[in-house]
């Protein structure tokens, strides 16, 4: 039994992707050195958690998505945001990407400019690892 909380929420990340995985885990090392009640699941690994959700792998794995203790799900940037009100050093931008001006714009990066072209890219990468992998 470890005396580490249950997680306040669990975040859910694509980590075939390098660019999710180095993102999530920065986040975890930080959250963990602060011993924060947070989890971090690999969509790759833990796909019940989306099927309870209504979720396809395929949408898991074109954004960000994340439950809290209550059993919502937080969707893109709203995962960001609450990530990034939790940890030490971050809490700023939390606080500013979650403003009412701010939201719709970060909003908009996220789904636009960063989510689909990095997953579109993720997608290409695990294709080609199949493709070369024997058998």
């Amino acid at each position: 039994m470890t005396d580490q909380p249950a997680p306040e929420i669990t975040i859910c990340y694509n980590g075939a992707c390098p660019v999710c995985r180095a993102g999530m885990t920065r986040y975890a090392t930080i959250a963990g050195r602060h011993a924060l009640p947070m989890g971090w699941d690999d969509v790759n690994t833990a796909p019940e958690l989306f099927r309870r959700h209504g979720i396809s792998f395929e949408a898991a794995l074109r954004r960000l998505y994340a439950v809290d203790d209550r059993g919502r799900l937080l969707r893109g940037i709203d995962v960001f945001i609450a990530i990034w009100r939790r940890l030490p050093g971050y809490r700023w931008l939390g606080a500013l990407a979650g403003s009412a001006l701010i939201r719709p714009l970060a909003w908009f990066i996220y789904e636009y400019l960063v989510s689909y072209p990095v997953s579109r890219w993720s997608r290409r990468r695990l294709r080609i690892q199949a493709e070369r992998a024997p058998g």
